[in-house]
């Protein structure tokens, strides 16, 4: 850690773990969608929910910031479910054949 602050490569790292961070839920969001419907929202909720109580103990900066950002992108995850159903519902995304749409 003390290389990344004295070299003042802390903010890089940080904005390259936010990319792969936001990187894996778009992925994720498209296979949770798939697999379960809105259903599973509430996991995201609790993830993100974990993640901000964390945020908020890890002393870190690095690892508190990487937290933070995993939290919200839990958060915004469950909009992106709801998102991705209409996404199905148009046409631009498969639909699971062994699911049930309420469309």
């Amino acid at each position: 850690m003390e290389f990344l602050i004295s070299h003042h490569l802390l903010g890089l790292l940080i904005g390259i773990s936010t990319f792969l961070i936001i990187g894996l839920f778009h992925p994720l969001v498209i296979k949770a969608h798939y697999y379960w419907g809105t259903g599973c929202w509430w996991i995201f909720l609790l993830m993100g929910i974990a993640g901000i109580i964390l945020s908020i103990i890890v002393v870190e900066v690095l690892w508190s910031a990487l937290l933070g950002v995993f939290a919200f992108s839990s958060l915004w995850t469950i909009k992106e479910l709801f998102e991705q159903e209409e996404r199905v519902r148009k046409g631009w995304f498969p639909k699971n054949p062994k699911r049930k749409y309420p469309f």
